[in-house]
C-alpha cells in the first residue's frame, strides 16, 4: 500500500532505516520516526512550562499572544468584500443577503462525514492532568507518563480527567513541563504558559520569546518525543544519525540552529538537511512537479525539475489551515449559528483543538450551500466541557479563502519579528572567503587545530542565501506566478501538469478541482498554456515529506553531505560562555540532495 516500500526493498528499510530519525519541523506538528516506520508520529509543536506561581502578574497563558492582533475595520471590510466574491462563486446568498422562503430555490448541500470521521469528529478533549502521580499511585512521575494518546493527530483517551479539578493530596506536585496535544489541553486556570517555538513558518523569536528559550524548548519537544516516542535514551543516541526535512521557509541561519540542536544537545552522531519540497517530491515518486505544501500556518510553492528544487520559483504565503479554522468561526459567528460560548483560538489552544476537528469533518469546496449538524463544544475555565449541537452553514466558504485570502485576515496572527536577523547581514551574502573576527570573549584555546573555521566547508554545496519571499497573493496566484518564473515553455507546461498538494488542508474535498480551475484563471491569457492537472498523491500528503526523507536516506549510500557531531561541534559553532550565536554563521548549511534519482 505504501508507495516507497513498492519501489525499494523492505530489506534496505529494515537495514539502514532502523537507525535513521526522520525530523520534519513545522509551526504546529513536528513530525518524527525511525525511517524504516510506516508513518511517523505527529506531535503538536508546543511545550507548556510551568510558571513561577499561579498569582503571577500579568499572566500569559500563551507566551507569544502580545503579538497578535484584532482585526481591523478595514480588514472587516476587506473580509466582507472577500465574502461576497465567493458567494458569487460557490451560488450562496451574500453576507448579508435576506432569504425570502420560497422565493426561488436554491442549490442546497449536505455534508456527508465519512464513516470513518463519525468517531472523531464528535471528540471531546478534555482537560489535562498538569499533575505528577506519586510513586505509591502506580503512575510515573515523568511528565510524558500519559502522552501514548497523542501518537497520532487522533482523539486523546476519553478516560482522562475531564475537569480542571486538582488533587488533594499532599504528594501530588506539578509537571515541570507538557509537551505536544497535552499542552495546548491545559486549563487556563493552570500555572502554565504554552510556547511554540516556530511561527508562521520561522524561529519564534520575540521580546517576548527570546532566542536561547526558543531553542531550549525545541530541544525539549524533540528529547521528549526521542525517549517517550521512539525510546532512544540519551545513552543510545550515538548509534543514530537524523535527517531533518525543513520548511523552504527557514534561513540559513535557522537551519544552523536546528543542526547545532540536533547534533550537540540531542547528541546525533551525524545529520544531514533536505528540503520539504524536495523530499515531497521523492515521496510520491516524481522528478518533476510544483509542489504546494499547504501547512497550518504557511503555505509553500517550489518547482523541482529533474529531482532539483529551483530556488528563484519558491513563493511563501502567510497562511494556512489554522486561518482557515479561524474563519469558519467568523463564518459561523456572523450567520449566528455558533453558540454563546466563549471560542477564542488564539488565547485558548484547546479551542484551536476543536476548530481544527470542525474543518477537518466539516469544510468542502463544492457550489451550493453546504451545510451539517455538528457538535461544538466549550471550554470555560475549571469547568468541564459542554457540548453544544449546532447547524453549521456555509462550510465551503472558509476554505475558499486560499484563493481569497482577505478572507482569512492572517494579520491577525503575524509571523515573528525578524528584527533578530539584522545584526547579520552579511551572512545573507556570499560569507565563504571572509576571514570573520574571533570572539573577544573566547579564549584562543577553542580555536586550536581550527586554522580556518570555513575550509571543512568549502565543498559544501548551498544555494541562494536570498531572503525567502513572502507574497500578499492568492494560492493560485502563488503557483502560477511560481511556475511561470522557469521561463522555459516546455517546463511551465510539464509543471503545470504536475502539481502535487501536500499538507493536512491538501486532505480537503474538493480542493484538488478548485486549484485546477482558480490556476487554469490565473494563467495570462498570452501564455500558451491550456492544460493544468493536480496529482493526486500517492502518499498520505500530511507525511509524504516525512516519507520523502526518509527514501532519501535509505537510498544515499555514499551519506557524503552528512555532518558529523565532532566535526560540527568543533568547526561548526564554538561552544562555551553560554550560546553565542553570531559563531553559527561559520557554515552556509542548506538542503541539497546528493542522490542521482
Amino acid at each position: 500500500m505504501d508507495y516507497s516500500k513498492s519501489v525499494i526493498p523492505s530489506h534496505l528499510f529494515g537495514d539502514r532505516g532502523s537507525n535513521l530519525v526522520v525530523i520534519n519541523p513545522g509551526s504546529a506538528n513536528v513530525r518524527i520516526g525511525l525511517a524504516q516506520q510506516d508513518a511517523p508520529f505527529s506531535i503538536p509543536h508546543c511545550i507548556a512550562r510551568r510558571t513561577a506561581g499561579a498569582n503571577q502578574s500579568p499572566r500569559r497563558n500563551v507566551q507569544d499572544q502580545m503579538l497578535n492582533s484584532q482585526v481591523t475595520t478595514a480588514q472587516h471590510v476587506e473580509r466582507e468584500k472577500a465574502y461576497d466574491i465567493i458567494a458569487s462563486l460557490l451560488k450562496i446568498p451574500f453576507l448579508d443577503e435576506e432569504v425570502v422562503n420560497n422565493s426561488h430555490p436554491r442549490k442546497m448541500g449536505r455534508v456527508d462525514v465519512l464513516s470513518q470521521q463519525n468517531s472523531k469528529k464528535e471528540i471531546v478533549f478534555p482537560w489535562t492532568d498538569v499533575f505528577q502521580k506519586s510513586p505509591s499511585s502506580g503512575s510515573s512521575m515523568e511528565p510524558e507518563s500519559s502522552s501514548h494518546k497523542h501518537e497520532t493527530s487522533e482523539s486523546p483517551s476519553p478516560q482522562e480527567s475531564n475537569s480542571g479539578d486538582k488533587p488533594h493530596s499532599s504528594e501530588s506536585k506539578y509537571k515541570e513541563y507538557i509537551c505536544g496535544e497535552e499542552a495546548m489541553r491545559i486549563s487556563p486556570t493552570e500555572p502554565y504558559c504554552l510556547r511554540r517555538p516556530i511561527r508562521r513558518g520561522h524561529l519564534n523569536i520575540s521580546q517576548h520569546y527570546p532566542m536561547q528559550q526558543v531553542l531550549e524548548d525545541l530541544q525539549a519537544i524533540w528529547d521528549w518525543i526521542l525517549i517517550d516516542k521512539l525510546h532512544i535514551p540519551h545513552s543510545e543516541r550515538d548509534m543514530y544519525s537524523a535527517l531533518i526535512v525543513v520548511p523552504e521557509t527557514f534561513d540559513n541561519r535557522e537551519i544552523k540552529e536546528i543542526l547545532s540542536i540536533v547534533l550537540r544537545d540531542l547528541r546525533f552522531s551525524s545529520a544531514v538537511v533536505h528540503q520539504e519540497g524536495l523530499a515531497a517530491v521523492f515521496g510520491n515518486g516524481l522528478s518533476t512537479a510544483c509542489i504546494v505544501n499547504i501547512g497550518a500556518q504557511v503555505t509553500s510553492v517550489i518547482c523541482v525539475e529533474d529531482g532539483v528544487a529551483l530556488p528563484h520559483t519558491q513563493i511563501t504565503l502567510r497562511f494556512g489551515g489554522e486561518d482557515v479554522s479561524r474563519c469558519l468561526l467568523w463564518t459561523q459567528r456572523h450567520h449566528q449559528t455558533w453558540p454563546p460560548i466563549r471560542t477564542d483560538a488564539l488565547a485558548k489552544p484547546i479551542d484551536l483543538l476543536m476548530l481544527n476537528r470542525l474543518k477537518e469533518s466539516y469544510c468542502q469546496i463544492y457550489e451550493g450551500e453546504v451545510e451539517a449538524i455538528g457538535v461544538v463544544h466549550s471550554y470555560e475555565d475549571g469547568l468541564p466541557p459542554g457540548s453544544h449541537k449546532t447547524r453549521l452553514t456555509s462550510l465551503n466558504v472558509a476554505p475558499m479563502g486560499l484563493f481569497y485570502p482577505t478572507l482569512l485576515v492572517p494579520d491577525v496572527y503575524p509571523p515573528p519579528p525578524r528584527s533578530w536577523f539584522k545584526d547579520y547581514e552579511d551572512m545573507l551574502e556570499d560569507t565563504w572567503h571572509i576571514d570573520f573576527p574571533r570572539r573577544p570573549d573566547v579564549s584562543d584555546g577553542l580555536y586550536s587545530g581550527v586554522n580556518n573555521p570555513l575550509q571543512m566547508w568549502d565543498n559544501y554545496p548551498y544555494m541562494s542565501n536570498q531572503q525567502k519571499k513572502e507574497d500578499n497573493i492568492s494560492l493560485a496566484e502563488a503557483i502560477t506566478k511560481s511556475i511561470l518564473s522557469t521561463g522555459r515553455i516546455d517546463l511551465q507546461r510539464k509543471l503545470f501538469c504536475n502539481m502535487q498538494l501536500i499538507g493536512g488542508v491538501a486532505l480537503t474535498s474538493g480542493l484538488i478541482s478548485a486549484v485546477e480551475e482558480r490556476v487554469l484563471h490565473a494563467i495570462p491569457s498570452n501564455e500558451a498554456i491550456d492544460t493544468v492537472e493536480v496529482l493526486q498523491s500517492r502518499t498520505n500528503p500530511l507525511v509524504v515529506a516525512w516519507r520523502g526523507g526518509a527514501i532519501l536516506g535509505v537510498i544515499d549510500y555514499g551519506r557524503d553531505a552528512w555532518i558529523h557531531r565532532e566535526d560540527w561541534i568543533q568547526n561548526g559553532i564554538h561552544i562555551a560562555g553560554g550560546r553565542k550565536y553570531k559563531d553559527s554563521y561559520y557554515l552556509q548549511a542548506q538542503p541539497m540532495c546528493y542522490i542521482n534519482s
